[in-house]
């Protein structure tokens, strides 16, 4: 079967409905979430959302230290590559949906729970799209796309 090319305005889109939704709720800005080692999670991406993120990667200036190479670096406590020396996200307006929606004990918003109906919803249309896209396709870890990235 053909594979189309991915349809980066509508993932985005989806990630503009996901930010809609979860609007009012935050967290105090631990990065818990963004160490995968501690947490035994890290956000799995569809083909679509790697093909976002690449994009805004490709276009963000590096640091002179990384200028030789494409590649960030491997981090060994199981952080999150993209957090940078401050332990911010360094591509936080580009995060993939996991980001976007992983909770914590810490996170607090108007309602007792975020809405998890919807947000399973979002969540299935970030896979239409990629089966979309590619009839075959599958999600793999942020750090295995990252690492596979070419020089």
């Amino acid at each position: 079967m053909a594979r189309g090319p991915h349809d980066l305005n509508a993932i985005a889109a989806v990630y503009r409905e996901v930010d809609a939704l979860l609007d009012g709720w935050s967290c105090e800005l631990s990065t818990d979430c963004c160490h995968f080692g501690r947490t035994g999670r890290e956000p799995q991406l569809w083909p679509n959302e790697w093909a976002l993120l690449e994009r805004a990667l490709n276009a963000r200036p590096l640091p002179r230290s990384r200028s030789s190479s494409r590649r960030l670096p491997v981090v060994d406590e199981g952080r999150c590559p993209l957090l940078d020396d401050a332990g911010r996200c360094s591509m936080y307006s580009e995060r993939p949906f996991g980001c976007r929606t992983y909770f914590c004990t810490r996170a607090s918003g108007p309602t007792r729970r975020p809405p998890r109906d919807e947000i399973t919803a979002l969540s299935r249309r970030v896979v239409e799209l990629a089966e979309a896209a590619d009839p075959i396709a599958r999600p793999r870890t942020l750090t295995r796309w990252l690492d596979g990235r070419k020089p």
